[in-house]
Formats: C-alpha cells, structure tokens, sequence
C-alpha cells in the first residue's frame, strides 16, 4: 500500500520587536525545524529585519531561505488594494502552496505580533483564498507597543483606561476624536505625520503626555520625551499619549 504524501505545514511566527532575546521559545522551536523560511523585506535591495532577528536565535545552515519585497504602500481595507500589493501576497502565497505541496514545513516569521498591522495576516487570507482547507497556524509574538510601553516605563492601560490603538494615517478628525475620548493611546506608523500630530496634539494639551520610542528592541533604540526634537524619526517609531498619572 502506497502512503498518501505528507503534506508541509504552514506557520505565521511573531518574532518580536527586534531584540532576539525578545523572540519566544515556541517561535525559536518552529522555526529551527521548518525546512523553508520565507521572510518580508520593506526594501528591494535591502535585508528582512524579521530574518536578521531570527539569525540571532537560530542557525539558518541548510534552510531554504527567501525573502520577498513587500511594498510599503498604505492598505485600507474598506477601499480596493493596490494592484503591487496583492500582487506580492499572491507571490508570496505561491511559493509558501509549492513548497508545502513537496511536504516541507514553511515558517514566515514577521515583525512584532501577526495581529497587529503585519504582512502575515495578509498572506495568510491569501493562502487560504488559494486553497479554502489549507490551515496556517499564527505563533504570536510579543508587539512592538509592549516593547515600547517597557522601554518608556509607562503601562499602556490600567484600571479603568479606554486604550486605543491607532495607525497615524487617520484622518485629523477621526484623530482628534480618538485622542480626545481615549485615556491612552499609541500612535503607530508615524514616520511621515510628525507634524501634523505635533500639531494636533498641541491643540488638545497633550504635547507634554506624549513619548516617541524609535527602533524599540534594535540597534540604535532612542526615547524622546519631548516628541517637538525629533528629525525624521525612523519608520519604526511609535508615540505614545497616556492622560491619566498612575498614582494620585
């Protein structure tokens, strides 16, 4: 009797913020025994941050290894998608569905946690749009806003705090909605919106509340408390506005 062949399994891995030590036991564990690693690079001629994490914890000799370019171009999920991104996540998909099909694990390590803003989740509704019964397990990894939190040594909620989580790009509006009505906040992707969130905050009296942290958990880790001094801050940087004192 002829075995059915064994088919490859398919794994979203977090692995943190940048800090290898920050990766978790189960993500080193997956992926020292996946045989593929395919991993996203922001830039075409550059190198994937999440593989450089992933070199610092586990030995990459005798993998295959890919890294794929994905564009860094906003996605809104109420509107169509640029035709470049699902372009990347359909090729990104084909590779993964070609090497599970030969029976050989494949791991796609991602910045951070997969749930909040990553490649990952993309690729896998892709994935599974290719091929409905295909199941592609999601490893969490610690986010790039509990580092942060850590780093600035502020809580992103207690007792009784309204949290919220927003991508930069909003709207002011929608912006000054959210910052008005939340007790804490943690502005994502701000690279490209200093000004105008200096703007804003300033407007609402919450200048003095707000931290930026830049490549929190890499090389080059820096804390502006005072959010008016930073130049160009670098893609990875993240604010964040708490209102309320911890004590009194």
């Amino acid at each position: 009797m002829i075995s059915a062949k064994k088919q490859g399994r398919c794994f979203i891995i977090g692995v943190g913020p940048g800090d290898p030590e920050l990766m978790t036991i189960k993500a080193r564990r997956l992926l020292t025994r996946a045989d593929v690693i395919i991993a996203p690079k922001g830039k075409a001629g550059g190198n994937s941050t999440a593989l450089g994490i992933v070199r610092g914890q586990v030995n990459l000799e005798n993998k295959e290894i890919i890294e794929i370019h994905f564009p860094m171009i906003k996605v809104r999920l109420s509107s169509v998608k640029d035709q470049q991104v699902t372009d990347t996540w359909q090729q990104a998909a084909r590779h993964i569905l070609a090497y599970l099909d030969q029976g050989l694990d494949v791991a796609f390590p991602t910045l951070g946690d997969p749930a909040f803003y990553s490649t990952g989740f993309y690729v896998q509704a892709t994935l599974q749009a290719m091929r409905p019964e295909l199941i592609v397990s999601i490893i969490p990894g610690i986010s790039a806003m509990a580092c942060c939190c850590a780093t600035a040594g502020l809580p992103a909620g207690l007792g009784d705090d309204v949290v919220s989580v927003v991508p930069a790009a909003f709207a002011d509006d929608r912006l000054r909605q959210i910052l008005a009505l939340t007790d804490s906040v943690i502005l994502m992707k701000v690279h490209k919106a200093m000004d105008r969130l200096i703007r804003i905050l300033e407007e609402l009296d919450l200048i003095k509340q707000a931290v930026l942290i830049e490549r929190c958990g890499l090389d080059g880790e820096k804390i502006y408390p005072n959010i008016r001094k930073v130049k160009n801050p670098h893609y990875f940087s993240t604010i964040l506005v708490r209102k309320q004192s911890i004590i009194g």
